[in-house]
């Protein structure tokens, strides 16, 4: 099996983030606007003295009913549209590597959208996804759950059947899945019985993420500080400001003329205004790519050692503060709590004790968070805990899925 490979900055990745970022570029007085996805989309970005617009994890908007699109420099643009290009990207790239089309995919699929409170709005999802890869140039488009995916990947490797756990942890959504796999499962055919219990909920490695921003960074650009108005104490910045700092993609939304004026009217009346200057420079720069990258190197220091050094400085914001990892723990107990609970509720509904799961395969990146392995290592044993492949084990998955359908006599077709 070959996964296609993306050129970035640090050499080919099998990776490909959901990430769009887009130009408007004026050639003979005619206006077009020019994109980039995945590695190139952040390079691009980063490079750029003048920014565009930049677009990440569009699909987490998949199940809202009210957010249909965007406007992009004057241009309506739904949000089907806006995550075709990204798909377009990976296909051509895809087919000129393989030298082959891909007309059809097996597209991996989380258990619970992220922000999809009932079975309509992930079918709802669903449909719009379809319209996407329809759009970027795929004839026929197959879905499979994220976890079951991991599961046949996982699978490939037994030379024995097994009932399993799969704990799929992706950028925003955990999804969890109960089935059977193996050697005699694959020779009979899998079928709907081999799959006892599905379960997802709409958070995972962003919500952590955000937790350290809440914690360590935006304390440091004025959150909780006052100001004096009319010999009133009052807060020097909305608390709503703040929440957009929580996910890198949303600091751009703070670049709007009314958001900064109302930032430097803050300054003028803030009790602690170099923070609130750290601020400005923070969102006037659309430092959030950047201060994000090293809140996840904090985050993998910490899955690795008892304790972490944050830093982030650029121009006049310099934060630089030391966290353990029973802080950042305690920190994301509500998330914690959450994913325990999710894992109960799917064996006690599947019927399925704690014993009668022979493994649990961890995969995505919070897999590797140690509080979240401890809530598997206690329901089933360290013994009994598996992972590899934490960031491909779901691709690795579909091309087995995708290889199967065409040994039936299918199409041929590529994962995503």
């Amino acid at each position: 099996m070959e996964l296609a490979t993306y050129p970035s900055a640090y050499g080919p990745v099998e990776a490909y983030r959901s990430v769009l970022y887009l130009e408007q570029l004026k050639q003979r007085g005619v206006t077009n606007i020019k994109s980039w996805s995945g590695p190139q989309a952040i390079e691009q970005y980063l490079a750029a003295e003048t920014k565009g617009r930049l677009i990440q994890s569009p699909k987490s908007y998949l199940s809202s009913r009210t957010l249909k699109g965007t406007e992009v420099f004057g241009r309506r643009m739904t949000l089907e549209d806006l995550i075709a290009r990204i798909l377009r990207d990976l296909r051509e790239s895809a087919q000129q590597q393989f030298g082959a089309k891909i007309g059809t995919v097996v597209v991996g699929r989380p258990v619970q959208f992220v922000g999809a409170e009932t079975g309509d709005d992930n079918d709802f999802a669903v449909e719009r996804l379809k319209r996407a890869f329809h759009l970027a140039g795929f004839e026929h488009v197959e879905f499979e759950l994220e976890p079951v995916a991991a599961a046949h990947s996982y699978e490939a490797g037994l030379d024995h059947d097994e009932l399993i756990l799969i704990a799929d942890f992706g950028g925003g959504t955990s999804d969890f899945s109960l089935l059977r796999v193996g050697p005699r499962v694959r020779q009979h055919g899998r079928t709907p019985k081999d799959l006892l219990g599905n379960a997802g909920i709409g958070l995972a490695g962003d919500a952590f993420d955000a937790k350290i921003v809440r914690h360590l960074v935006s304390p440091a650009l004025g959150m909780g500080s006052s100001a004096r108005s009319m010999n009133k104490i009052l807060p020097a910045v909305p608390v709503w400001v703040y929440k957009k700092l929580e996910h890198w993609h949303h600091l751009s939304f703070l670049r709007t003329n009314s958001t900064m004026n109302m930032l430097r009217g803050s300054l003028a009346t803030a009790l602690e205004p170099h923070q609130i200057e750290a601020l400005i420079h923070l969102v006037q720069e659309d430092l959030g790519y950047e201060l994000h990258r090293a809140v996840q190197k904090t985050k993998c220091a910490l899955s690795a050692g008892v304790s972490a050094e944050f830093r982030f400085s650029d121009g006049i914001v310099d934060i630089t503060t030391r966290v353990d990892r029973e802080e950042f723990e305690g920190w994301i107990a509500e998330e914690l709590a959450r994913i325990e609970s999710c894992v109960d509720s799917l064996l006690s509904v599947s019927g399925v004790s704690r014993a009668d799961v022979d493994v649990a395969f961890l995969t995505g990146g919070s897999s590797f968070v140690p509080a979240v392995r401890r809530i598997f290592e206690k329901r089933f044993g360290a013994d009994r805990i598996r992972a590899g492949n934490e960031f491909t084990s779901v691709a690795r998955g579909l091309a087995i899925r995708a290889m199967d359908r065409k040994a039936a006599g299918g199409e041929p077709v590529g994962p995503l």
